[in-house]
């Protein structure tokens, strides 16, 4: 990074790890942002409350995950789980039904076991500081200043990546390993803007300056209330800042997702308790290799034990794609009738068309459900 102009003309020289903190254009940022929220804030749900229970569900559900899509969940998952109490009673199976299609089901065992850890542990009040909310398990950094600073209104920092872009543009910071939202010197500026007003407004402001006008591509700065204090504006550069990273190609995954029928039912497995998306309901799944049109009984039996008939598939049929973070699963139903009148063996079961499990149900099994029928 470089020593460069900040705002209205303030020049600030900086390490290569941590810039100064400027008070006053800290306060400026504050003093601008805060009236700005007010008039332009998105209404959502979440922004209604002062609950931290209530707070904290949403924080862990906006984790990667669109905010229209956590606008589906948000309501209905509160209703049946309406406080820290309720949540930390209710088994596993439950929590993951409710979270059924929202992907990244391990925030919903975290925030489960976190809600267990505060009703046994605290007495089911949910911590007001930062550092005793990064105690409970599930929540981190970011969590624990999102409760402490929106619910209970005290300027412990938060930085997540549209933060982090703000402060990076702000300052002008040129140097992508200091632009990412674990970068100090985001921390810092963070506290000190939160300090110099309502800590409970401004962290909602700050987030929501990132999200909706400072955004990756094309910022629109003539709508930001920052503008004439930001420096990569002032300098041309706030296209360029932050650096655009370096996507690892996700892996390729062609599997068979096998509908084994029984009496008009279809079998379900529940996944291991390990591993990509753990103890949630799918079709049993093989490798499909080789190119063939359709997997051998034999290979159906090894899988899944059970011995099968008249498999049908079409390999030429588009597959059913589903993408995770890391990885792409293409997937080609198929249907195999059952040998006999089985039951079905233990974490099975048989479902009819429309039924579905007690426990999650991921979106990649209603994709493929839909399109066999069920």
């Amino acid at each position: 990074m470089r020593a460069g102009r900040v705002g209205v003309g303030l020049v600030l020289g900086y390490s290569p790890c941590v810039r100064e903190i400027d008070p006053a254009l800290a306060r400026d940022f504050a003093r601008a942002l805060g009236p700005w929220f007010a008039a332009h804030q998105r209404d959502l749900e979440w922004r209604r409350t002062r609950d931290p229970y209530s707070i904290w569900v949403s924080e862990i559900m906006l984790q990667q995950t669109r905010v229209d899509t956590v606008r589906s969940y948000y309501t209905d998952f509160l209703r049946r789980f309406p406080d820290v109490g309720t949540l930390a009673a209710a088994d596993e199976e439950s929590v993951l039904q409710a979270w059924s299609g929202l992907g990244y089901y391990r925030r919903a065992r975290l925030l489960h076991r976190g809600a267990r850890y505060v009703h046994g542990e605290l007495g089911g009040e949910v911590p007001a500081t930062a550092e005793a909310l990064r105690k409970v398990p599930g929540i981190g950094r970011y969590t624990a200043g999102a409760i402490a600073s929106i619910a209970f209104d005290r300027p412990e920092p938060l930085v997540d990546g549209n933060v982090a872009r703000v402060l990076s543009r702000l300052l002008d910071i040129d140097d992508p390993k200091h632009q990412g939202a674990d970068a100090a010197v985001h921390w810092g500026w963070a506290r000190a803007i939160l300090e110099a007003g309502s800590p409970r407004v401004l962290a909602q402001a700050l987030m929501e300056l990132g999200a909706t006008v400072c955004t990756p591509q094309n910022p629109r700065c003539d709508e930001c209330p920052t503008r004439a204090l930001c420096s990569a504006k002032a300098a041309g550069r706030q296209s360029l800042i932050p650096a655009p990273k370096k996507k690892s190609a996700s892996t390729e995954h062609e599997l068979w997702a096998v509908a084994i029928a029984r009496r008009g039912r279809i079998l379900m497995e529940r996944r291991p308790a390990q591993g990509l998306l753990a103890s949630l309901w799918c079709l049993p799944l093989l490798p499909r290799a080789g190119g063939r049109t359709r997997p051998r009984p034999a290979e159906i039996r090894a899988a899944t034990g059970i011995q099968v008939r008249t498999v049908k598939g079409d390999a030429e049929a588009e597959p059913v794609r589903h993408v995770f973070s890391h990885r792409v699963w293409k997937l080609w139903p198929c249907t195999a009738a059952v040998v006999g009148d089985l039951e079905a063996p233990p974490g099975m079961m048989w479902i009819a068309a429309g039924e579905r499990p007690s426990g999650g149900i991921p979106r990649v099994t209603e994709k493929i459900l839909a399109r066999l029928g069920y």
